[in-house]
């Protein structure tokens, strides 16, 4: 039977650049994906991922029914009833058994990528009273956190690069053509880099892979792994020293400035271009140029923030921003505001950002915002004790892939848990060994809002778009999935879902101060859409519900503005510039300056067409330079006997993978780069097409122990390795 094809806007749900698609449907099926010229905000661009919607939405492996594991062992499919009634029966027994710390949750990244990831695991954290958290930032943005925590009081303030309007923008650890940026939600990245060259502007790359977007630049520096916080304390040295500081209106906002010089007086350039390699008058060129040019806007994300100076890096960041006067001012770095962001407030002294409010159990590490390290997940569940994680609520994530050491994980979840929940719309290598999975829909029969990423947006504006496919029979929304979690682990089983949302609605209201009889007036067909109509209502500028979808390609805000100082949440009320926990860990750093590398070390690398572990599932999207391969500097493979292709040893200190070598000169000498998120090789999961092309877990190098102190990130970058031939 034929169906008539319609269109369909949606927003792109399957990276931070969060793309407008115009979808093509005939009866209930995706047949095509664009991008939606009309669309406020990414003005018609799609990239490889947006173009394989549809066969992202109607892959096969997805699991559309609930999976049970029954007496015998088996995981079989199950009626949704079923799955919540087994839930409601097993957390809330543990709970009273053993307190609230027997059960951890893990949030992963594709949460801030749906809106029920998004508005409900906070209720279900409150619902736990569990401090055993474990997300996705501890291995990839928890630093930045930190020091926005630290230097501004909100561990989500966090300012992005003015990008269309920036005279100067220097890149640190970052690969936004292969990553669609990251803490930077900015359609068409690529274009607006290119946008920003043709209009005289400078772009300097400081990597040390020559990567697409390094090739863009007109500088690039290959600096060595791990260095980046001793190459950007060298930087500000100079413009402390040089007298070349200019913090402009931000100066009477400021305190510790005289400290922070006094501080960063040992990070010479010439004493750190040893450990950096790279030559002390690159440096000095760098920061003399940041600071003359008209305005500038110093960017890092990933490759600096996963070392084990992860924090000090980021902190840098802000401080050279800071220092140039360029933080909250047009063409440097700015604070976004979303619409769904509280209203603004008046100036004044916040409760600030603290550190080590409590530790995990086992290795006493300390939590940051309110997370434990996804580092230390497996033995809080393998080491026997009072508090030992005994149950697991899986939200979105495959830790077994993700974290170090995913071979202790994968043992620690098969062997000393009592019970496990995956919300995971796959079996894949950590879902497989949970007692219940609850399957949410494909992203075509999801409404869509990016309540986190129109944070971290480069131009303010707003977006929504209703499920463009109705809910399929036997499938239930992600947002009843989660409320109906909720109501199960907290003693409220079989309770109406809408109850989570009423009770949500009512808290906000309180809070904010509204009449309750606000709750009356929202609109909207669900609980989700009653909220978001709350929270744009209450937000600054004073949207509702109805005007999004009077308006299906969005609605434009304006441009980035100046926030200073209404973000300020520290005690002082101005930004702490040499906060005590960043002082506290310097001298680590200025230890760093004697260290020197060793022969070989290892980064990661993204791929364009892939996210992490999510889509290496789809068809289209496998093969060419989405593989699975080592790369090696020609002089490397000369000196070790690698050959193009043929199969390699790699070694750390968490264990041994194999994988073909790639030998190019796009990564520099000592250094070898394998992608991450890889290693589909386990049995007992669903996915056949990653199962295919399993490539290597780069995360089983590690052994889980080095983190950066500060933030509990663990140190995915600059880890030292051998290569060796396969025998």
């Amino acid at each position: 039977m034929s169906h008539a094809s319609r269109t369909a806007p949606r927003i792109c749900p399957l990276c931070e650049a969060t793309c407008g698609l115009t979808l093509t449907i005939e009866g209930a099926t995706v047949t095509g994906a664009r991008g939606d010229r009309d669309d406020i905000f990414s003005r018609g661009f799609i990239c490889p991922k947006g173009a394989s919607f549809g066969g992202l939405d109607a892959d096969p492996d997805r699991l559309r029914v609930p999976l049970v594991r029954w007496e015998d062992g088996e995981l079989r499919e199950a009626s949704w009833d079923e799955a919540f009634d087994r839930i409601a029966a097993r957390i809330p027994a543990l709970v009273e058994a053993h307190g609230p710390q027997a059960v951890g949750v893990v949030l992963g990244n594709p949460n801030v990528h749906t809106m029920a990831g998004s508005l409900y695991p906070p209720l279900l954290l409150a619902a736990l009273r569990t401090r055993n958290v474990f997300t996705a930032s501890t291995l990839d943005q928890m630093p930045k956190h930190v020091s926005s925590g630290l230097l501004f009081g909100d561990a989500n303030a966090i300012p992005v690069p003015d990008l269309d309007r920036t005279d100067h923008l220097l890149l640190i650890g970052a690969n936004p053509l292969e990553s669609n940026g990251s803490l930077c939600t900015a359609p068409d990245f690529p274009g607006r880099l290119r946008a920003l060259r043709r209009r005289g502007s400078t772009l300097t790359v400081i990597d040390p892979r020559r990567t697409r977007t390094a090739r863009l630049a007109d500088r690039h520096v290959p600096i060595r792994p791990g260095a980046d916080a001793l190459l950007l304390a060298a930087m500000a040295h100079v413009l402390l020293e040089e007298k070349l500081t200019d913090p402009g209106v931000l100066a009477e906002y400021l305190e510790g400035a005289d400290e922070l010089a006094v501080a960063l007086a040992d990070f010479t350039p010439d004493a750190v271009a040893a450990a950096c390699d790279v030559d002390a008058a690159t440096i000095t060129a760098l920061a003399r140029e940041l600071a003359a040019a008209p305005t500038a806007a110093v960017y890092g994300r990933i490759g600096s923030c996963t070392v084990e100076h992860g924090t000090l890096a980021s902190w840098l960041v802000d401080v050279l921003n800071i220092l140039t006067g360029n933080l909250d001012r047009p063409g440097g770095a700015l604070f976004p505001l979303s619409a769904t962001a509280r209203a603004p407030r008046a100036a004044a002294p916040g409760k600030g950002f603290a550190l080590g409010r409590w530790a995990s159990r086992v290795s006493g590490h300390p939590e940051a915002k309110g997370e434990l390290p996804t580092a230390a997940l497996a033995e809080e569940i393998e080491t026997p004790g009072e508090g030992r994680i005994r149950a697991l609520i899986v939200l979105a994530a495959n830790p077994v892939l993700s974290a170090p050491d995913g071979d202790r994980l994968d043992a620690a979840l098969a062997g000393h848990l009592d019970f496990m929940v995956s919300v995971d719309p796959y079996l894949n290598e950590t879902s497989r060994h949970a007692d219940v999975v609850l399957p949410p829909p494909p992203p075509s029969q999801s409404a869509h809002f990016d309540f986190a990423f129109n944070s971290f947006a480069v131009h303010n504006q707003v977006r929504y778009t209703r499920a463009p496919i109705p809910l399929e029979d036997g499938r239930m929304d992600e947002s009843e999935i989660h409320a109906r979690l909720i109501l199960a682990v907290s003693g409220m089983h079989g309770a109406p879902p809408s109850a989570v949302d009423d009770l949500a609605i009512a808290t906000a209201i309180t809070k904010a101060g509204a009449p309750k009889e606000l709750a009356g007036e929202l609109t909207g067909r669900s609980g989700p859409e009653r909220r978001l109509d709350l929270m744009l209502r209450l937000g600054p500028y004073g949207l509702t519900l109805e005007q999004l979808l009077a308006h299906p390609h969005g609605i434009d805000l304006g441009p980035l503005k100046p926030r200073v100082p209404e973000i300020l949440r520290t005690r002082s009320g101005r930004i702490e510039l040499l906060p005590a926990p960043i002082a506290a860990d310097l001298p680590r750093l200025r230890r760093a300056l004697g260290d020197r590398p060793a022969p070989l070390v290892l980064v990661g690398r993204r791929h364009l067409r892939s996210n992490n572990s999510w889509m290496h599932n789809v068809v289209s999207l496998s093969g060419g330079s989405n593989v699975c391969t080592l790369q090696v500097h020609p002089d490397d493979a000369a000196r070790l006997g690698l050959v193009d292709g043929a199969t390699v040893r790699i070694e750390s200190a968490g264990g041994g993978i194999e994988a073909p070598a790639e030998i190019t000169d796009t990564v520099r000498s000592g250094v070898v780069s394998l992608p991450h998120g890889w290693g589909h090789s386990r049995p007992g999961t669903r996915m056949a097409v990653a199962a295919a092309h399993p490539g290597a877990n780069v995360n089983q190098l590690l052994d889980g122990t080095l983190l950066d102190p500060l933030s509990g990130t663990a140190v995915l970058n600059a880890i030292p390795v051998t290569v060796t031939p396969s025998p």
